[in-house]
């Protein structure tokens, strides 16, 4: 999946941060200014929200709040690695190279944990920024659904400054991966329902969990990871941002992201709020019924674009056509229907329609709960008597569930799509 960065905007309050605040954690946010979540010196230009009574009060600042990070050498972490090995290597993304690594666990002395050991790349200021992103956004939150930083690192090295971070070792991989033909994994029906659940939770988290908010601004398949209970985490914080100020409607922004999960109004005006994750979680709510990612230039034409193509299916007669076919009809359809409406109304063009992410989770959780995972094919006769039935009361139950003022049609009309014009 293709990031993009759209450069029509400004973004004054994103400049490099210096290379030499690198020694410790709160060197990084230093002093009294306060600071974004990407690291630089807040300079948001919000409009007061007028809904809200405006009360003065300042952005909270990273550096004045407690971490839990640990600190670690750079001959350390090149002793966890081999030395930074072809055979430790897991990967490679924007950020730099991500291995694998040992090291010891310090309550057990005489055991060992893995870890996964990612490494600035030479990216000069950008990925520092991303860097110090990371480290600020995880040594202050913990949550479950968030992937654990263990430490870092930031040492003066012959070869430069040295940037890494240490995080706890994801077995399973990312979700990409498993909805992808690469993968021999197919996820069952109640496992994307699980990780539907547990990624809304996780950004629930991070947008009304603590004292402040954040928000993700990069929520991707790509981006959740899997540990070896198939628990889904939230990953990859290096274009987090510090929600709006109180009494302010939104913080404005570069454009960020990555194609075909930011936010129609975000890429137009460059306004960023928390329902820009909302509707990134939307897309992604779809890539888990279909399978497809949300951008593929190797689909045939016309089925490039996810939202797009789903369009034409939201109907009682062709829903069944989308889910994904690797399921081998093995799922509930009525749950696969409610967890698309859940999606439509993420994906409002009206972002304040959108619901919270909490509300999202409390919607997500009753479908998770009232699910039965389909175990055995069904004849045609009966899969068309069970389609029939599951639509009249998905249809019935719609209003209710997601939105008492909306037609029944608008949900299966495609009325919900706004499609943007995008170019990089």
């Amino acid at each position: 999946m293709m990031c993009f960065q759209f450069s029509c905007f400004d973004d004054k309050g994103e400049e490099p941060i210096s290379p030499t605040q690198v020694s410790t954690i709160h060197s990084l946010n230093s002093g009294s200014t306060d600071f974004n979540a990407s690291g630089s010196e807040s300079n948001d230009h919000s409009v007061p929200d007028p809904t809200t009574k405006f009360k003065k009060s300042k952005h909270p600042s990273f550096s004045k709040m407690p971490s839990h990070l640990r600190e670690f050498k750079f001959s350390e972490l090149k002793a966890a690695t081999k030395n930074f090995s072809l055979t430790s290597k897991l990967g490679e993304g924007g950020f730099g190279s991500v291995y694998i690594g040992t090291i010891k666990n310090p309550r057990y002395s005489n055991k060992d944990f893995s870890v996964a050991v990612k490494q600035l790349g030479k990216r000069g200021f950008q990925g520092h920024k991303e860097w110090v992103a990371e480290v600020n956004v995880l040594g202050i939150s913990q949550h479950p659904n968030l992937v654990t930083l263990i430490g870092y690192c930031a040492e003066d090295h012959e070869n430069g400054i040295q940037r890494l971070l240490v995080y706890e070792y994801m077995a399973n991989r990312c979700v990409e991966y498993h909805l992808s033909s690469r993968s021999g994994t197919v996820l069952s029906w109640s496992t994307r329902l699980k990780i539907a659940q547990d990624t809304a939770r996780g950004l629930a988290y991070l947008h009304e969990g603590m004292g402040f908010q954040i928000i993700f601004r990069d929520f991707k398949s790509s981006n959740i990871l899997l540990d070896d209970q198939w628990n889904a985490k939230l990953s990859d914080f290096g274009l987090a941002r510090l929600g709006p100020k109180e009494g302010y409607s939104h913080v404005t922004t570069a454009v960020v992201g990555t194609m075909g999960y930011a936010a129609p109004e975000y890429i137009q005006t460059g306004r960023l709020t928390s329902k820009n994750d909302v509707w990134s979680y939307g897309v992604f709510l779809y890539e888990l019924i279909t399978g497809r990612r949300p951008l593929d230039r190797n689909r045939p034409k016309g089925e490039h674009d996810l939202l797009e193509w789903v369009r034409p299916y939201l109907d009682d007669k062709n829903f069944p056509s989308i889910v994904d076919n690797r399921l081998e009809g093995k799922y509930s359809l009525r749950s696969a229907l409610r967890l698309s409406l859940i999606a439509n109304k993420c994906l409002s063009r009206d972002p304040k329609s959108r619901p919270t992410m909490s509300e999202v989770l409390e919607m997500v959780s009753k479908l998770v709960a009232a699910q039965s995972e389909t175990t055995t094919p069904k004849s045609p006769l009966q899969a068309e008597g069970e389609n029939k039935t599951a639509f009249e009361s998905i249809r019935n139950e719609g209003k209710t569930m997601i939105d008492p003022t909306l037609e029944d049609s608008a949900w299966f009309s495609g009325t919900w799509f706004w499609k943007p014009s995008l170019t990089c």
